[in-house]
């Protein structure tokens, strides 16, 4: 299987390829057009900020190419933030795939988000095989509220998505590659989807 990750200068690379090694496959990082549109899967993970990814994805073409994908694709965090409408963090445009813009955290709640929190009313196969309420590990700062495409949720402070679905395009806000078993299952099921 060819699998593909986005590189974009955005960080935690590293983790996701060993988790996926863990599963039997290499992610091949990449930032070439054709080599992410022959791909089998494409994660597009991200730790960093938002307007200066975006930047990064402009200047390589990628924000026009990464809309187009049909295979499944898959946004981990920041990742995820960027295929939504419009994130707060750098007053930042997204890629428009979900549509529902990112908020950040109130400012009685203790920013970042860290640690591992419970994903609720899943309703995906990306959640197969996994517990109704799993734990995830999660580190941000931003979020997307509820909307049509979340297909699985959480809570600190406020409900919100913490996966959103649309066509072939999930995304997700935690760190499968950090989450132990149950982040492993979840990029199983991915590995797994057909279109």
């Amino acid at each position: 299987m060819n699998v593909v990750l986005v590189n974009y200068g955005a960080g935690n690379i590293k983790s996701l390829q060993f988790a996926l090694e863990r599963l039997g496959i290499t992610g091949i990082l990449s930032s070439d057009a054709t080599e992410i549109l022959e791909a089998d899967k494409v994660i597009f993970p991200g730790v960093g900020e938002a307007s200066s990814a975006l930047s990064k994805l402009k200047e390589s073409g990628l924000d026009v190419v990464l809309p187009k994908l049909k295979q499944p694709v898959l946004g981990i965090c920041l990742g995820m933030q960027l295929m939504c409408t419009h994130t707060e963090e750098g007053n930042t445009p997204g890629l428009g795939i979900f549509d529902v813009a990112v908020k950040r955290f109130d400012n009685d709640l203790k920013v970042p988000q860290m640690g591992w929190n419970t994903v609720l009313k899943t309703k995906s196969p990306l959640f197969d095989n996994l517990d109704a309420e799993s734990y995830m590990y999660s580190v941000h700062s931003y979020y997307a509220g509820l909307c049509k495409d979340t297909i699985a949720q959480t809570n600190y402070g406020i409900a919100y998505s913490c996966a959103l679905q649309k066509d072939n395009f999930y995304g997700v806000q935690f760190h499968p590659e950090k989450s132990s078993k149950a982040g492993s299952q979840l990029l199983s099921n991915f590995l797994a989807l057909t279109i």
